[in-house]
């Protein structure tokens, strides 16, 4: 798959989307209601007398998809899920590409490549919001760049270790080159 990190320089903000997970939900739920899941099977799994509501099971994460277009290359893949998530034009030579590593080691063991794209409002041409017809119901979310340590570290605020890394290597990396206010 792949994950780019956006930062938007007319507004100086990171741009993040909101997604509704059903493992994240599902982990809620026998958080909440252990007994739900003791001793169950498909044909008895009882129905939740109390259930818990949907946003339990929303994440923060970079834009992100999978890489399932063999004809295109990873930055083309990245640049079309930046327009389909997030409504922003960049082109293949906007992407800087940061490290590639393994992720959800513990279930599929798939290869992410993150990259670095910067925006501005002018390169906007959409709401983003992904694509409903391939199940997908995206919030575009802008965090300021003044709070976004603040955010990594807010454990309230469920979000991928793909945002709290990206937000360390921007304030690594690129923070310190941006002009002084």
């Amino acid at each position: 798959s792949v994950s780019i990190l956006i930062f938007n320089t007319s507004r100086q903000c990171f741009v993040v989307v909101k997604q509704f997970r059903p493992a994240v939900y599902m982990c809620e739920v026998e958080r909440h209601h252990p007994q739900v899941f003791r001793n169950q099977d498909k044909e008895s799994f009882s129905h939740l007398e109390d259930p818990l509501p949907a946003v339990v099971g929303v994440t923060y994460e970079l834009c992100a998809g999978i890489v399932d277009k063999p004809d295109l290359s990873l930055e083309e893949i990245a640049c079309g899920e930046i327009l389909e998530e997030c409504g922003y034009r960049v082109p293949v030579t906007g992407l800087r590409r940061i490290t590639s590593y393994r992720s959800g080691v513990g279930v599929t063991g798939s290869r992410q490549t993150l990259f670095y794209a910067e925006v501005t409002d002018q390169m906007r041409t959409g709401e983003g919001g992904g694509q409903p017809e391939e199940g997908e119901l995206i919030e575009v979310v802008e965090i300021p760049l003044e709070e976004s340590m603040k955010f990594a570290y807010d454990e309230t605020l469920p979000k991928t270790m793909g945002v709290i890394f990206s937000f360390m290597w921007f304030q690594n990396n690129i923070a310190p080159k941006l002009p002084k206010k």
